[in-house]
């Protein structure tokens, strides 16, 4: 300060030890102020001064001037900047020792520009009007913008659309008031493109004894953050395979959909949340056949099928393997047996994959909000339900749920929880049925064939045991106990004197298994069985999917001694060609070219000309089901083998079948 001791210092003028100043483009008079806004008093500057205060930038500097105040010399101490095109503004002091106060102020504020122009963040500073007082280096390199161009204009007309400015001004508007921090996600336009940022917004005072607040905001760009965290929501809710959406999400959307409709109550009229549950038919065997990429590939361009198939706003999922669910939110039986036919449609025509054209159908069970279900699992459980009833109807067609299907249901959960059991505790027994020589009268082998005797339900039939078997899969073990079991008892057998081969049925499904001719070697070093005392029966479907491979494992079998028997010959879709092909020993004439064969002329000439073509072939000839005498009297004339059925004996236990084999022998004894 340069007044004499009696002199008045800054305060007395102006309330404050530290007023405000302003300096603008358009005239040399220095303007201070108790606080920002209109000048208290206009102090005139020499040009030299004017122009050392235009030369500074928008980084906070230091400079010292001698003017007069009220006629009164004062050294006054100016910290300030540019903040915007047309004016520069800061705080003034005229302290003794200012100068030293000056300079550590200047070292300290460069450091505090250096931090904010230097940090790996986005840092504006807004005043209560959204006018930018700040723009740090990091901004000026994302946006293109500098600095110098932007101070003192609006951020809200720069970086917003009309409505965001409006929306964001007046949140400020109301964070201003409260004086809370808060933060908030924001879309920028970039140099490189539109890119969001996190922005952490905190109110700070002027600093310079005013009652005056600033924005700052803090800015981290999110874009790659966010594109993880939404890849990882994607892959924990999308199928991967289809881009369905997956079992996790199609269950929160139907939980959705049924709260919805709870809270709507009465208002939801005559239209509910309907589910279709789909089942692919047969798709295991085109995946077991041709592949898990062909299998990949079918399910893909079924699921955009049936995606086709679908009004907008309906929801298609996969829930795994070959098992869809669509949603329908609004809708009636009527409307949801519509879509099922429209997609059953779609699915008859065949997927072109090139050299190959697949056809698969599906079987699909509806289900309705709330009369199905009144929550996610029953509603599924209806829908997943009635797509089983329509798998056992025949496949390729869909059933509405009725409370009836909940036994068919409960029969399968029994069969899958007791057969595994009774493989397990040894429940199951083999039974055998005699083939007899229509030219000697003795018997030449036995056919084995399963029975479980279930402790809780007495003798369950095998109509109903091995389709279930078929389907679940247990087949396999169940087989492998058949093999084993067969075995064993012709090694008994053998030691009792008894030289009778023993032929076991072999499905599709078990041909599959490539290991099948391993089990069987297995089986027979186990039981020291020579394997020339079994025979396998194959049925005419172990030859459709694919017939290379079955070759393949009949040749192997026949290495062993073992021979096949192609059963229910003539039922099936074996043409001439592939019976001349296919490795065989026997084949064997279904029950129904047999009934009633004495007096019906349409099997007689079938039957003729089977036999005939089998002996041409070297194959011998087995006619099962036959139950009476003049049946068995007109095989024989056809020059038929062997012959089976009620009119010689039941299928029994082995024991049965010992006595009734002794009493047999016997009696030829004394005839």
């Amino acid at each position: 300060m340069m007044v004499e001791e009696d002199g008045l210092d800054l305060f007395t003028w102006f309330g404050t030890t530290s007023p405000c100043w302003r300096l603008s483009i358009d005239s040399n008079a220095l303007e201070l102020a108790t606080v920002r806004g209109p000048a208290n008093v206009s102090v005139p500057l020499d040009a030299s001064q004017a122009a050392q205060i235009r030369a500074l930038t928008g980084v906070t500097s230091h400079l010292a001037l001698d003017i007069k105040i009220f006629g009164y010399p004062y050294r006054l101490h100016l910290v300030g900047k540019k903040i915007n095109i047309r004016e520069w503004a800061g705080t003034a002091s005229d302290y003794t020792d200012t100068s030293s106060v000056a300079r550590d102020l200047v070292h300290g504020l460069a450091f505090a520009e250096q931090v904010v122009s230097e940090v790996n963040s986005l840092v504006v500073i807004l005043d209560g009007r959204g006018i930018i007082q700040r723009f740090n280096r990091m901004c000026e390199e994302v946006t293109g913008m500098r600095e110098e161009d932007v101070i003192g204009k609006s951020a809200y007309v720069l970086f917003m659309s009309d409505d965001e400015g409006a929306a964001s001004r007046s949140n400020i508007n109301g964070f201003f008031a409260s004086g809370q921090p808060y933060q908030v996600e924001r879309y920028i336009n970039t140099v490189t493109g539109p890119r969001l940022f996190l922005f952490r917004n905190k109110f700070v005072q002027s600093g310079s004894g005013v009652d005056e607040r600033f924005l700052i905001c803090s800015g981290t760009d999110i874009t790659e953050e966010r594109k993880a965290q939404q890849l990882l929501v994607k892959q924990a809710t999308t199928d991967e395979l289809t881009g369905l959406l997956n079992r996790k999400a199609i269950q929160e959307e139907i939980e959705n959909a049924i709260a919805a409709e709870k809270e709507a109550g009465d208002n939801v009229g005559e239209e509910h949340l309907g589910i279709l549950f789909l089942d692919l038919d047969n798709f295991k065997k085109v995946n077991d056949h041709y592949g898990h990429v062909v299998g990949d590939r079918l399910i893909r361009e079924v699921s955009a099928k049936i995606k086709s198939c679908l009004a907008p706003g309906d929801t298609l999922a996969r829930l795994g393997g070959d098992e869809f669910v669509v949603v329908i939110r609004k809708s009636t039986i009527a409307l949801l047996t519509k879509t099922a036919e429209t997609i059953l449609s779609s699915l008859q025509q065949p997927f072109d994959f090139g050299l190959i054209k697949l056809y698969t159908g599906c079987s699909i069970g509806i289900a309705l909000y709330p009369e199905h279900g009144d929550r996610l699992e029953s509603l599924i459980r209806s829908a997943d339900t009635a797509m089983y009833v329509a798998k056992d109807d025949g496949k390729h067609t869909y059933r509405v749920f009725t409370p009836e299907m909940n036994r068919k249901v409960a029969e399968y959960v029994w069969l899958d929880t007791n057969l595994r059991k009774a493989l397990e505790e040894r429940q199951l027994e083999l039974y055998y049925q005699p083939k007899v020589s229509l030219r000697t009268g003795e018997v030449d082998s036995v056919e084995a064939l399963v029975r479980w005797n279930s402790p809780e339900r007495g003798v369950v039939s095998p109509l109903d045991f091995i389709p279930y078997a078929e389907e679940s899969g247990l087949i396999g073990p169940l087989g492998r106990w058949v093999m084993h079991a067969a075995a064993t008892q012709a090694s008994n057998w053998q030691m009792q004197g008894i030289d009778l081969r023993i032929s076991i049925n072999v499905s599709a499904r078990q041909l599959r298994d490539t290991d099948i001719v391993k089990h069987f070697t297995e089986v027979l070093a186990e039981t020291h069985s020579r394997s020339c005392m079994l025979d396998v029966e194959l049925t005419e479907s172990c030859f459709i999917e694919d017939e290379a491979a079955a070759l393949v494992l009949i040749g192997q079998f026949r290495k062993m001694g073992v021979r096949v028997h192609l059963d229910d010959f003539g039922t099936g879709y074996s043409s001439l060609s592939q019976l001349s092909r296919i490795p065989l020993d026997a084949i064997k004439l279904d029950r129904s070219f047999i009934k009633g064969i004495d007096v019906n002329s349409k099997p007689q000439a079938l039957v003729r000309a089977m036999v005939a073509i089998a002996h041409e072939l070297r194959l011998s000839v087995v006619a099962e089901g036959v139950e009476t005498e003049a049946e068995a009297d007109f095989l024989r004339g056809l020059g038929v083998d062997l012959v089976q059925g009620f009119l010689y004996a039941r299928p029994m236990p082995a024991r049965a079948f010992e006595a009734w084999l002794a009493e047999k022998r016997k009696l030829r004894l004394i005839a």
